[in-house]
């Protein structure tokens, strides 16, 4: 952080995806640079070829070669790939795959390292960008192995609510295999323990979806929710964490409830993902609880099909960075307060 201004490194995403598009756009809003320094690892010859190709004319970066260089109140950029970069709208390439590592490991080095405060995450393809360096499903397991977490929750965040999974990337096939009891209650403590201090939610209210339709009817549709997923809820409850359920998902939507409540847990990637972007179009953005860092994402993807049509919508991408620095301020103000807790005190020795 330079002075009270956060710096928020942003990864390129796919060079050939919609990702510069939204970076540039919301970038493009100088109201960002009252929060915080943005820093784009990516290219400055992919950056000029999207410019040009989207003709944003009155807008440009600031190149840089390390982040202690970044400029207050400018959009600065890192290059992170050699000058060979070859930019194919649309397609998935090899090369660009490779890009969007590069970028991603120079970032996420001056992440560790303490250069930057968080990191916004641009757009991947999980297919290109597979190699021997990156061998995960995606970016929230990548970030979960390379900082070492106990745990890590994918949480989508939009204004109606936030909806975390207790399986994200795993094949419909295979869900229930990982619906047991330890993993339904570490999920409830690591977003209980993000409502608390990445949200600031004093006494957060958690909703728990069940697996199966009519969460099980009572073992008639499955047993998941008895022999699981309710003594998870149970313990987490007699730990102090307000969870409640479990739901059935499609009533629990249909009825609106999930304004009753700070956060849902579901049990799977499409069970929370479908309502969350079918209630909300734009503006979502997908965070990863339980990591000792900050990293924030759009809560869309490539979108090859509309890459260089000048039609992406970048608030989803805006939002993200706003929340990114958000997260940042409110762990900073949860640590100060918990600093120096008083001690408790036995009243029968009074």
């Amino acid at each position: 952080m330079k002075g009270d201004k956060i710096i928020i490194g942003i990864t390129q995403g796919d060079i050939n995806s919609i990702s510069y598009e939204v970076i540039m756009k919301a970038l493009a809003d100088n109201r960002l640079f009252d929060f915080c320094t943005p820093v784009v690892y990516g290219s400055p010859k992919v950056a000029a070829y999207h410019r040009k190709a989207l003709e944003l004319e009155n807008f440009s970066f600031n190149l840089i070669r390390t982040v202690d260089e970044a400029a207050a109140k400018k959009a600065n950029l890192i290059n992170c790939i050699d000058d060979s970069a070859r930019v194919e709208l649309g397609k998935s390439t090899q090369y660009a795959g490779e890009a969007s590592l590069q970028a991603l490991e120079m970032a996420v080095k001056d992440l560790a390292d303490g250069k930057i405060d968080a990191v916004v995450t641009g757009p991947i393809n999980k297919a290109n960008i597979k190699s021997d360096r990156f061998n995960f499903n995606g970016h929230t397991e990548f970030f979960e192995t390379r900082f070492k977490s106990d745990g890590v929750l994918m949480l989508m965040v939009n204004n109606l609510m936030r909806i975390g999974v207790v399986t994200s990337h795993v094949p419909l096939a295979n869900v229930n295999e990982y619906i047991v009891k330890d993993s339904v209650l570490n999920k409830l403590r690591i977003l209980n323990k993000s409502l608390l201090t990445d949200f600031a939610i004093r006494k957060p209210r958690i909703a728990v979806l069940g697996l199966n339709p009519h969460a099980g009817d009572s073992g008639v549709i499955g047993d998941e929710e008895i022999n699981e997923i309710i003594p998870a809820i149970n313990a987490a409850r007699e730990e102090g964490i307000m969870a409640f359920g479990p739901f059935p998902a499609d009533g629990f939507f249909g009825a609106g409830n999930y304004v009753r409540y700070d956060a849902v847990l579901a049990m799977y990637h499409d069970q929370g993902l479908v309502p969350f972007k079918a209630l909300t179009t734009e503006g979502g953005v997908n965070f990863t609880a339980g990591l000792p860092i900050v990293r924030t994402s759009p809560a869309h993807g490539t979108a090859y099909d509309i890459a260089g049509k000048n039609e992406a919508s970048p608030d989803s991408f805006l939002k993200a960075i706003y929340m990114a620095c958000d997260v940042y301020r409110n762990r900073l103000r949860h640590r100060d307060i918990t600093a120096n807790p008083l001690g408790q005190v036995d009243i029968t020795d009074i």
